[in-house]
């Protein structure tokens, strides 16, 4: 957001007067639409065309210039040539304008002179605090009665409703907005942010939530601007609403489109990247813009789903197990019902019909029947919610189905979605049932991804909350280590240095020596105990086993002086030209699983944990998950339990559980680590070995990767208050209560 003189982003929505510099008579224009649709909205406001050339626009008095207006507008919208754009803004700001939209384009998105015409555009608007949304955007709207304001080029002003659209993509505004209005959805405030010169996602998303007319935010995204700040923004906002997201970009192909669209150059194709940011913000993702908007539906329908357990209801069978696949894959319960319910089903239904769950009445069914069966169903406890399937027979007509479905769902306030089958309109049914808050679907999928939305939003508002710990470090050990490896000129630590840092952060290695000669290495295994490993010192050789620079499972002397020699003679020929320090001789540890915990630090993102199982095939198995950090101890868990491999680490065919708790800990220590030391640019604890349960983790790998020398002065410690989280201090190696 631009900086300056605050400005109230709600004011953008509301303004009482509204200029539009560029407006124009000129059929097919985007300055001739845009004013028109001003008008045509009913703005409740004052409008004012601005172009020399005309004297009228629209019938309405044009002014020259924006000094001829006779009042300072309080927004403006910009559709004047690129290399124009400066200057108007510069002239809104002595004015004193609080808000201007450009939608001209022909900014950072084509590149060279382009860039330096934003950056103008960018510093003017911050001189005068006034709020910029765009380059290059579809302009704003509220559908608001009282302010009416359709300052976009698309001609229809969509149905009032409680969603608000944020869009990265013009092009994708007048799509959505056209589709909205096919599909009786209605939106509260839709805007595109464009180039996101001056407003972002996350000004929007921080000013929408305390909107009272939206009751659900949906985004369109490219990139995010800030994905750290995000992840702030939307932690708090989805604590109050639910926030819906489509995210382009997932595939190679998607990537290139979105690199060279609207500007955007974040690196979208880490994908699994964002997929953890709005698991821990509680956003909700979508694969297309279809499922966006059926979420929605459903969302701004005010249902509510406080379970996962789903009644469904039909009279065909077909759909009825169509649906129920889909809710196994929406993770979904279908609850075996009451003796009593299956009782008083079977009284009311035919003597063909199934009451198990789904309930399939068969194609004979009356609207009474439709109506006393889905009343039976939401007045069963362990029915959460319900989805009814109707298919208009020679009895059952749409309009009698319809009505069969209000009256059956009644006063209850568990979510009940519908889907009619029909060869005919159905439009006027389907709106009825919708007026009544009801949401109605073409397929049964859809309904149910709908409820499968509901689901995991409540799971997210429900959650257990856990705050972020502080471990005690040896920070004297820290900054020892640090000054060793800047002293070296070394980006690359190796392995005793890196192991010296995360032994500081209370990670636990095997016991080791260093030793340079065969001599020294078989009186250390002495004092250490056989069996051993022996590993290749380097800051030159980050994939000791690549080189054969690591000799496992040496029982004796004898195994230890042939690994010796074999190691030499690997070095000399796969990497001659390395720098050996020596040698590092380990304590083997007892077999386990293998596991990978490392950070990488992104420019966007900042410190990203990363979690999976681990070994020599990670780059190729790839059953890895991340978290930004800092990670809470209930985000340490769940990193666990995402990856593909967790059943294993539970325990298989009578292996006793791996030590969960520990591996949790290391984590969250880990992620502290990544929080107070940001000369840390990658860190790759791998493999870590997790030992069954109670016996601990134990690292037997450590690489990390040092950026430039920071020329700030500040401490690790007074960094640590960066990212706002509230710490909870472990003290003396004890830790709280798990919550």
């Amino acid at each position: 957001m631009t900086k300056g003189r605050s400005t109230d982003l709600s004011e953008l929505f509301r303004p009482p007067s509204v200029a539009v510099i560029g407006a124009s008579n000129r059929i097919g224009t985007v300055g001739a639409s845009l004013f028109r649709n001003v008008i045509a909205a009913g703005f409740r406001g004052v409008a004012y065309p601005v172009n020399p050339r005309w004297s009228s626009v629209s019938g309405v008095r044009c002014y020259p210039s924006v000094t001829k207006l006779p009042e300072t507008p309080e927004l403006a919208v910009v559709i004047v040539p690129a290399v124009e754009v400066a200057g108007v803004v510069e002239e809104l700001g002595v004015a004193g304008t609080r808000g201007v939209i450009v939608v001209s384009a022909g900014f950072r998105e084509v590149g060279g002179p382009g860039v330096a015409l934003e950056d103008d555009v960018i510093r003017r608007a911050q001189k005068y605090g006034m709020a910029l949304v765009g380059p290059n955007c579809f302009g704003l709207l509220n559908t608001d009665p009282a302010v009416s304001l359709n300052a976009t080029f698309s001609e229809t002003l969509p149905p009032r409703g409680n969603i608000a659209f944020v869009s990265q993509s013009g092009a994708l505004c007048a799509g959505i907005l056209r589709y909205g209005i096919a599909e009786r959805i209605g939106f509260s405030r839709f805007v595109s942010v464009g180039n996101r010169a001056g407003i972002d996602e996350n000004d929007l998303l921080g000013s929408l939530a305390h909107d009272p007319a939206t009751k659900v935010i949906l985004l369109y995204v490219e990139s995010l601007a800030n994905g750290r700040r995000f992840l702030e923004v939307a932690r708090e906002v989805t604590e109050e609403k639910p926030v819906l997201v489509i995210k382009s970009g997932r595939t190679p192909a998607g990537e290139r489109a979105a690199k060279s669209h609207t500007g955007s150059l974040a690196q979208s194709g880490r994908d699994q990247l964002y997929d953890a940011l709005f698991e821990q913000s509680g956003v909700i993702r979508a694969d297309s813009i279809g499922d966006l908007f059926r979420m929605a539906k459903v969302f701004s329908s005010g249902a509510r789903l406080d379970g996962p357990q789903l009644a469904i209801l039909t009279n065909s069978g077909g759909p009825g197990i169509v649906a129920a696949d889909a809710a196994a894959r929406q993770r979904l319960e279908l609850p075996s019902l009451s003796a009593s319910v299956r009782t008083a089903l079977a009284r009311r239904l035919s003597p063909s019909a199934s009451v198990a769950n789904p309930v399939d009445m068969t194609a004979d069914a009356s609207p009474e029947q439709f109506r006393d069966a889905l009343r039976l169903l939401l007045h069963e406890p362990d029915v959460n919610g319900a989805l009814v399937i109707a298919t208009p027979t020679g009895t059952l007509t749409a309009e009698a189905a319809a009505r069969a479905v209000v009256q059956g769902r009644g006063s209850s306030r568990k979510a009940v979605t519908a889907c009619l089958f029909g060869l005919t309109d159905l439009s006027r049914e389907v709106g009825d049932l919708e007026a009544h808050g009801i949401p109605t679907f073409t397929f049964p999928e859809e309904a149910v991804q709908g409820l499968g939305s509901l689901a995991r939003y409540r799971a997210w508002s429900t959650r257990r909350r856990t705050e972020v710990r502080a471990f005690p470090v040896d920070r004297a050990a820290v900054r020892r280590a640090l000054r060793r490896a800047r002293a070296s000129g070394t980006t690359v630590l190796p392995e005793y240095e890196a192991r010296a840092i995360l032994s500081a952060y209370g990670l636990r290695f095997p016991e080791a020596r260093r030793v340079r000669t065969v001599a020294d290495a078989v009186d250390a295994a002495g004092e250490i105990g056989y069996p051993v490993v022996l590993k290749v010192a380097s800051p030159d050789i980050s994939h000791k086993t690549d080189v054969g620079g690591v000799a496992l499972g040496l029982r004796d002397a004898t195994a230890l002086r042939q690994g010796w020699s074999q190691m030499q003679a690997a070095l000399a020929v796969r990497a001659p030209r390395a720098r050996i320090e020596g040698f590092e001789l380990e304590a083997q540890v007892p077999a386990g699983k293998e596991v990978l915990l490392g950070v990488q630090r992104d420019p966007n993102f900042g410190p990203v944990v990363v979690f999976g199982m681990g070994g020599i095939y990670v780059e190729v198995l790839r059953d890895v998950t991340f978290r930004l950090a800092p990670v809470r101890p209930l985000s340490a868990r769940h990193m666990i339990e995402t990856v593909k491999a967790f059943p294993v680490l539970q325990g298989v065919r009578g292996e006793r559980p791996g030590d969960l708790a520990a591996l949790t800990e290391a984590i969250e220590r880990v992620s502290q680590l990544a929080v107070e030391l940001p000369e840390i640019v990658e860190l790759d604890l791998n493999p870590m070995i997790v030992r069954p349960e109670g016996e601990g983790v134990v690292a037997v790998d450590a690489r990390i990767v040092l950026g430039p020398s920071s020329k700030s002065g500040r401490s690790a410690s007074a960094r640590r208050s960066d990212t706002g989280l509230r710490r909870t201090p472990v003290r003396g190696g004890r830790r709280p209560p798990r919550r």
